[in-house]
């Protein structure tokens, strides 16, 4: 059966998750039975008696979700299916969607603008720009080399297009050269890609191997999990992300306008090739 792509106005939340199977044949009983687990999975159980026009836009989206994964169809056409569910609301509904892929014998096409949620429910990622390919391959190695910036920052990486030198430089697009350990040819346009981890801040100096070393000033202090994310602008480079620990920070005195210095080491640094 083919869903509508809105909700039945005239029926509840459970009669619309209801729709598919009883469409498909499925006894009444048996279609609101398992109707009513599918909206328990997606946490709009206790809506279940609720019209669309009594429905939140997130907790709308969560009943044409557990709408179209209770019909059980050969086929899923999923378009931004968290775009309307806050944080923490769209990371449950997508360890529930991501089960439930694991184990669908049909097959799924997702279309979103989340790079995590791509990388995170996908088997293989598709990514355009503009209607070209960039990339196409499996999660892992979107991950791991994404060849567009964009993809790359939302992925929570430092992403700075570049062309190599003949030097064993990257020349980057907006100011500034970079220190590879493996350059691709020279004149080849590339993206340096660098994890917030891999990046060092200090109050002095760095002396030792780092290649590479700007100096700067502190931005933003966020938190991300257990650590914190410090956007750093320079002069000398393009904005740069460092993940520290919180006891760094108090150590550094990490503040909204500290004047610091970073290092990146040149094997820290992963190239792709455009």
């Amino acid at each position: 059966a083919v869903l509508p792509s809105a909700l039945r106005s005239g029926k509840s939340a459970l009669g619309n998750t209801a729709y598919g199977l009883r469409a498909q044949g499925v006894r009444r009983a048996r279609a609101r039975r398992e109707a009513r687990a599918w909206l328990d999975r997606l946490g709009v159980g206790h809506l279940a008696h609720r019209r669309p026009g009594q429905l939140s836009g997130g907790q709308a989206q969560r009943v044409a979700l557990a709408r179209a994964l209770a019909a059980r169809p050969r086929m899923l056409l999923l378009d931004e299916p968290l775009a309307a569910l806050d944080q923490t609301t769209r990371a449950q509904v997508r360890h529930t969607l991501r089960r439930h892929l694991d184990g669908f014998g049909g097959v799924c096409l997702l279309v979103t603008h989340d790079p995590v949620e791509a990388v995170s429910l996908a088997d293989r990622v598709l990514v355009l720009d503009e209607g070209r390919t960039l990339q196409d391959a499996p999660p892992a190695e979107v991950t791991r080399h994404p060849r567009s910036p964009w993809v790359a920052r939302m992925l929570g990486r430092n992403a700075w297009p570049g062309t190599a030198g003949a030097d064993g430089t990257l020349v980057l697009a907006g100011q500034g050269r970079l220190v590879v350990a493996d350059p691709p040819a020279p004149g080849t346009r590339a993206l340096a890609v660098i994890a917030p981890e891999a990046v060092s801040v200090h109050r002095e100096r760095p002396e030792g191997s780092p290649r590479n070393v700007w100096r700067g000033t502190v931005r933003e202090v966020t938190t991300a999990g257990s650590r914190l994310r410090v956007l750093i602008v320079s002069a000398e480079a393009p904005d740069l992300i460092a993940e520290i620990t919180p006891q760094a920070a108090v150590e550094l005195g990490i503040v909204d306008g500290a004047e610091v210095w970073t290092s990146v080491k040149a094997t820290e640094v992963s190239v792709v090739a455009l």
